[in-house]
């Protein structure tokens, strides 16, 4: 999950069906991200905290919990909601968030913990599945965090780089991991969208873009990832409303409404959509 990635922002079942959980993604991992998505966040942190349990020394546990405690701020903030504008100059002037002191305090020790036993996991297997996306996970939230909360771009853009970083060495690890996708196809593609003089100083940083590119790997993970390819599913729904490209952005939102009947969000933007396509 990456930088500014909310920022942006499954067809029909035909076209993004439901992805199974894969044999090596635990059902309790994995139900509790489908409870996240349904905003049934009591429900979601059950399930990462009976992982936890039996897993103690895994950071997919606590980086789960950290995932659900920032889904719940942006729930109770409006953030989700906020991000599906339509121009760049509106969300220039976005506001910056008062995040609740107790849960900010949570899902920061959430985070230090997660990377704490990932980086113990790779000191004894530079190779580790589980530790490689728990790094890209945490620095995607405390990217996410930065830019739709506290209103920190340059923050966020670090964190961000941080975690394509991680996400190309997990898919270096392990092609497989769909859900890696994710942290650099949300980078391509805010950077492929800035201004060419903005491309250029991040170029020259180090920093590529490729709008294109980035929605390429976005519809990647949304296809084939696991834990995150609903959340790419959102994202492309985002982008598809920046670019004006309203039937696919209500055809994603309609697989949306139908996996996760309890999320209003996605019953509200297509309610918005079917009115700008009235006028």
């Amino acid at each position: 999950m990456t930088g500014m990635m909310l920022a942006l922002f499954c067809g029909f079942a035909s076209l993004w069906p439901s992805t199974p959980a894969r044999a090596d993604v635990p059902l309790v991992l994995n139900d509790g991200y489908l409870h996240l998505y349904d905003l049934d966040f009591s429900g979601a942190q059950q399930h990462f905290e009976a992982w936890e349990k039996v897993n103690p020394e895994n950071p997919m546990g606590p980086v789960s919990e950290a995932a659900g405690i920032l889904f719940s701020e942006f729930n109770r903030l409006g953030v989700l909601e906020a991000q599906f504008y339509e121009d760049d100059s509106v969300f220039g002037k976005r506001k910056k968030y008062d995040a609740d002191p107790a849960q900010r305090t949570r899902f920061e020790q959430q985070l230090d913990r997660a990377e704490g036993l990932a980086k113990a996991k790779l000191n004894r297997d530079p190779h580790d599945r589980d530790a490689l996306l728990a790094m890209t996970m945490s620095a995607g939230l405390r990217s996410d965090f930065a830019a739709l909360i506290e209103k920190q771009n340059l923050a966020s853009l670090h964190y961000t780089k941080e975690a394509t970083r991680w996400a190309n060495q997990l898919l270096a690890a392990d092609p497989t991991c769909y859900d890696a996708h994710l942290a650099g196809g949300v980078s391509r593609y805010i950077i492929g969208s800035m201004s060419a003089p903005v491309r250029w100083i991040l170029r020259v940083g180090g920093v590529q873009g490729d709008k294109q590119g980035g929605i390429a790997e976005l519809q990647m993970t949304a296809e084939h990832g696991h834990l995150l390819a609903p959340f790419a599913r959102i994202l492309l729904a985002i982008a598809y409303v920046r670019d004006k490209e309203h039937a696919r952005a209500r055809e994603t939102l309609l697989g949306l409404q139908k996996e996760f009947p309890e999320n209003a969000l996605f019953a509200k933007e297509l309610a918005r959509l079917d009115k700008i396509a009235s006028r």
